[in-house]
């Protein structure tokens, strides 16, 4: 578990992505300002990022949560490499979480794997919230 002992009441810091050719990032702007709203603060890394792009920023950002933002199609390739370069980077104990069109047996999948919950669209972004903030405060020590 990472230590902040120098900010112990410092804002949960999260990472909104959109990785890959996806061009629609209204949902990810829409999530990133009730994540504000609710308290955290947000990062957010625009359009077309890489899966490496995305991780280099959580490590330089010390984020305690990843939020991938993807209509594509593409989230077994992506959810997996980024799960691969978290490990890589040692982000052991920071949640990767997302949303957008993935289908059921997809999500199974990316669970098993060591993703965290993945919100389809509709879900109420206060349920989003919660989420990564009890997620927060039972993985991450401040």
């Amino acid at each position: 578990m990472q230590q902040h002992p120098e900010n112990s009441q410092r804002p949960i810091r999260v990472l909104i992505a959109k990785v890959g050719l996806d061009g629609h990032d209204r949902g990810a702007k829409v999530i990133a300002t009730a994540l504000r709203d609710a308290g955290m603060e947000v990062i957010y890394t625009g359009l077309r990022q890489t899966p490496e792009m995305v991780v280099e920023t959580a490590l330089q950002e010390d984020v305690d949560a990843i939020g991938v933002s993807i209509l594509s199609g593409a989230h077994m390739t992506v959810f997996t490499r980024i799960i691969e370069l978290m490990k890589q980077k040692k982000l052991n104990d920071v949640l990767l979480t997302g949303g957008g069109i993935i289908p059921e047996d997809d999500r199974a999948a990316l669970s098993a794997m060591g993703v965290g919950e993945l919100f389809p669209p509709g879900t109420p972004s206060h349920a989003i919230a919660t989420y990564i903030r009890e997620w927060t405060h039972t993985n991450r020590t401040f």
